[in-house]
């Protein structure tokens, strides 16, 4: 059975086509500049890698030439063979804890939920009604980022706020990346060989979150009411006393949206390095000596840990840590910064083993305490088989 998983952005359309269930990807590739000059996309197939410039207007004309590409591949003969569509969603709120079938009210509250995510909920919306119009005999799913988080309990997901916030205005605890940590987590629990276990599960990268997982189930994690929230990313600032931002917008006049842009877009890494949001130009800065650079990756470091501490606190122990994204898959050093900073736990990391990049591999020595353990993250698979299941 084919199924594609799609990530529609506001001006892109990633897209993976699975064999299922054998879990065999069949192409893959991602529309970009979508509704902007110089747009273009690129198709990877059989390990080659094939870019093409084309006007993209909208999404269903990216559509449309992903259709004509499979067929053009032989990935698909006819629309009927693809039984299967499943969409990223980011923000699913409290009304969705697992995927679920496209329908008007599920787009509907999709669209309520657009203020928590006005930079997603929108564009997958888009990406979703083009998808129906493309190949109305699919089977149309959404995989929501928050829906693993949903298990989290009341006094956890809840801010001390006024209760008719959470209540009226939905403000509450959401965290994001969950078809992330939802993946990883399965995947440690296989190579463990069992599911009664406390995992914590780091996905690092641009943006990051940490989650706490017992028995399969989240059971805290640092992102928020929106992504700005837990660890220190690339340009986002992570947790900061609530006052600075009054006294700050005072202070220089400020608008709600330039506070905004200054929290999500140029704080963090960048704010603090004055150089780059990105942790490979942090390590190039750290190596020539630039002290920004060298502050700015043990702020980045130490939330990391803190957060890993108070998950392994929250879980009464705790049998693997994992990293996963293009951080925690990539960043040698970043890794043993973060293990070493768990010594107190008993952790030990093994040099050699953790000079890898992007491959599942255990990077503690045996006399360790816990485990640690990188494994790629794969949100497409997780979407696909979400999908299979539901066509099943």
């Amino acid at each position: 059975m084919k199924i594609l998983s799609v990530n529609a952005g506001s001006s892109s359309l990633k897209f993976q086509m699975y064999e299922m269930p054998e879990e065999q990807v069949l192409i893959s590739g991602v529309f970009e500049r979508i509704g902007i000059d110089g747009s273009f996309y690129t198709i990877k197939y059989n390990e080659e890698k094939i870019k093409k410039e084309i006007e993209l207007k909208n999404h269903k004309e990216a559509f449309n030439i992903l259709i004509k590409e499979l067929k053009d591949y032989g990935v698909v003969e006819n629309l009927n063979d693809i039984k299967g569509v499943g969409h990223r969603v980011v923000q699913g709120g409290s009304y969705f804890d697992k995927t679920v079938v496209v329908d008007d009210e599920v787009i509907a509250k999709i669209d309520e939920l657009s203020s928590l995510a006005p930079l997603h909920n929108p564009a997958a919306i888009t990406g979703i009604k083009a998808s129906q119009e493309v190949m109305p005999s699919a089977l149309q799913t959404v995989v929501f980022d928050t829906a693993f988080h949903q298990t989290m309990a009341e006094e956890t997901y809840l801010y001390a706020l006024p209760r008719e916030w959470a209540e009226k205005y939905k403000i509450r605890r959401y965290g994001a990346h969950g078809t992330s940590h939802k993946y990883v987590s399965a995947r440690a629990n296989e190579i463990l060989g069992r599911v009664n276990t406390k995992l914590i599960t780091c996905h690092i990268g641009n943006g990051a979150s940490i989650s706490a997982v017992k028995d399969g189930k989240c059971i805290n994690t640092s992102m928020g009411l929106t992504p700005n929230a837990g660890l220190i990313m690339g340009s986002r600032c992570g947790d900061i006393d609530a006052t600075i931002v009054p006294y700050i917008m005072n202070t220089l006049k400020l608008k709600p949206s330039e506070i905004d842009t200054i929290l999500n877009k140029e704080s963090g890494l960048l704010g603090i390095s004055g150089i780059s949001s990105d942790s490979r130009d942090i390590e190039d800065g750290i190596n020539k000596g630039n002290e920004d650079c060298i502050l700015a990756q043990k702020m980045y470091v130490r939330r990391i840990v803190d957060y890993i501490a108070k998950y392994y606190v929250e879980l009464g122990g705790c049998d693997a840590i994992v990293f996963t994204a293009g951080v925690g898959e990539n960043s040698i050093s970043t890794r043993r910064e973060v293990l070493d900073g768990l010594e107190v736990l008993g952790v030990i990391v093994d040099e050699e083993a953790n000079n890898v990049r992007e491959k599942e591999t255990k990077i503690t020595k045996e006399e360790s305490k816990i485990p640690a353990y990188i494994i790629p993250t794969d949100e497409e698979l997780m979407i696909a088989r979400d999908t299979y299941n539901l066509c099943i």
